[in-house]
Parts: C-alpha cells; sequence; structure tokens
C-alpha cells in the first residue's frame, strides 16, 4: 500500500498561507505606491496617503464612474467618493496597507481579510464594467479572501498562530464556527 501523498496534500495549511502572503502583497504595494511619511502639524512624522495617490485617485475614480452600468453605484463614485476626494484617498492608502501588512504577517488575518473584503468589492464594481477580466480577478480575490477569513488563515505561517498558542483561546484566537 502507498502512503505517500501527492505533493502539496500532506501541509493544505501551507499552500493556504503561501496564498495568503501572495495576496497581502498585492494589498501591500499599497505602501510604496500610495503612501509617505509626512509632517503632522509640521514636525511629527506619520504615515499618510502620498500627494500623488492624493491627485490621481480622482482621476481613476472619475474614468470608473464615467460608463459605469451600475446607476447606485455610479452615483456613489460622483456624489460621495470624488466629492471628498482627498479623504477616500487616505482611506484606501490606508486600507490597502493594513490589509497587505495583516495578510502577509498573518497578523489579525481576519480583520485584515474583511478590510481587503470591502475593498475587493468596492473596486470589483468600480471597475467590473471595463471588461470581463476585471471580472474574473475580482471574484477569485473576494473567494480567496472569504476562504482566508472563514479559515483563520494566519494561523499559518502568521503571526496569529503565535498569539493562540501564546494566549490560548481568548475571542481573537478562536476560529469562527469552531
Amino acid at each position: 500500500m502507498n502512503t505517500t501523498q501527492p505533493i502539496g496534500m500532506s501541509h493544505p495549511g501551507r499552500w493556504l498561507a503561501l496564498l495568503r502572503i501572495l495576496v497581502g502583497l498585492y494589498f501591500a504595494k499599497a505602501l510604496w505606491y500610495k503612501m509617505t511619511i509626512g509632517l503632522a502639524g509640521g514636525f511629527f512624522p506619520l504615515p499618510m496617503a502620498s500627494d500623488r495617490w492624493i491627485a490621481s485617485m480622482p482621476m481613476i475614480v472619475t474614468k470608473q464612474a464615467a460608463g459605469n452600468p451600475i446607476e447606485w453605484y455610479k452615483a456613489f463614485l460622483d456624489n460621495t467618493v470624488l466629492t471628498n476626494a482627498p479623504l477616500f484617498a487616505q482611506m484606501t492608502a490606508w486600507g490597502e496597507s493594513v490589509a497587505g501588512i495583516g495578510l502577509v504577517l498573518g497578523l489579525w488575518s481576519g480583520v485584515a481579510g474583511l478590510v481587503a473584503l470591502s475593498l475587493a468589492i468596492n473596486y470589483g464594481l468600480a471597475t467590473g464594467w471595463m471588461s470581463p477580466g476585471q471580472v474574473g480577478f475580482h471574484y477569485v480575490l473576494i473567494s480567496c479572501l472569504v476562504v482566508f477569513i472563514l479559515a483563520r488563515s494566519g494561523r499559518e505561517w502568521g503571526l496569529d498562530g503565535w498569539m493562540a498558542w501564546r494566549w490560548g483561546d481568548k475571542w481573537f484566537t478562536r476560529r469562527p464556527f469552531a
């Protein structure tokens, strides 16, 4: 009898962790492209959205809203996002950074997954009409994020696993539906 398992089947949690890290890197790119260190009050350094992102985000959203067939979402983009563009630029830059760091490190991966899921749904609604590839990409991304959240994927190769080992069965270390 052959008791060996095919490659990958002996450690599915590790493959899920690898996928979590790769998706996290997709979001973490915001650290380089959308964030900078600015001076709050003229002297206190804080991370914030870069001037470049604050300037370019409204142009991107304008293109996404222009032909968007989802009327209620088009109205949201036009009447809420574009009228408060600097705020939404900060929120997207921070959201992507938090999601990316959390997923890469497996730190509070459920919360990071929820932040990323919110972003992915909104980005999907904004760009899904532009090409079939956009729809497929966002379906796969949303599916991965739901699995990361439900599987508590940060327990393997992540700080969530260390916290569960260190602090035991606390509210922030429990598996959902366990």
